[in-house]
């Protein structure tokens, strides 16, 4: 399992513009509107809008924003978002998923469909790629001096982590969907400082594509669909994507 995380993306994503972390913003908000929707504004009782504020405060949303965003999405005239998966194949058979929070399914269709014809691919059905993937939890750790490996290895074991890694400059800790959170404030209790800890879709299986077009395009497919508003998430099983 190790070797793989959306870490390179968080990473890129925190070094962006203004202007792009406002994109971030709007995207966490998103989850958080939905969580409000589905289990209720208090997060000592709604697992899913806990989650999503860990995210948003890993990411360096302010307090304010998260308060506003959960009264929001509490209000009567709150936007309803429509969860909405897409599944297809990049160039050269990449396997791609998409996950979008939209308040208007055609637009959001129509505008990931372009994206997958422009840039070498296609959208296929539902369930085409994803028996691709495992369903994982992946909590980010920046390596300093202060971390011992073994100590914070053997604290993510026995908070209920499944395996753990050490890649370049972080510790990624993988857990079963179901023990994220526990696992995240077992690690924050213990005092470690936690960069991300989200739901991730690990690859089974990889593919490298070796031609200067193909690269370009399966970039620029990327690209596209992390910059429009309505994606939340984009997973994907290309090896060499850095």
């Amino acid at each position: 399992m190790s070797g793989h995380s959306k870490w390179s993306n968080i990473k890129n994503k925190k070094e962006k513009t203004d202007a792009q972390r406002g994109k971030i913003f709007t995207k966490i908000g998103k989850e958080i509107a939905i969580a409000v929707r589905a289990g209720g504004p208090d997060p000592a009782s709604n697992n899913k809008l806990r989650d999503a504020m860990a995210k948003a405060k890993a990411n360096n949303v302010p307090n304010d924003n998260i308060d506003r965003a959960i009264k929001k999405a509490s209000g009567a005239d709150a936007v309803s978002y429509e969860e909405i998966t897409y599944e297809g194949y990049g160039p050269s058979g990449v396997a791609v998923i998409v996950t979008t929070a939209t308040d208007n399914r055609n637009r959001t269709g129509g505008e990931v469909r372009h994206f997958f014809d422009k840039y070498g691919g296609n959208l296929g059905q539902s369930g085409c790629v994803s028996f691709m993937f495992d369903d994982k939890g992946v909590i980010i750790i920046e390596k300093d001096d202060s971390i011992d490996e073994d100590t914070l290895m053997e604290a993510s074991l026995e908070a209920g982590a499944a395996d753990f890694a050490s890649n370049d400059d972080v510790y990624e800790i993988y857990t079963e969907i179901s023990d994220l959170s526990a696992v995240q404030e077992a690690l924050t209790g213990a005092g470690y400082t936690i960069l991300s800890a989200e739901m991730d879709k690990i690859p089974q299986n990889y593919i490298e594509l070796t031609t200067e077009e193909d690269i370009k395009n399966m970039n620029l497919l990327l690209e596209h669909l992390e910059d429009n508003d309505d994606v939340q998430n984009v997973y994907h099983n290309w090896e060499n994507c850095d």
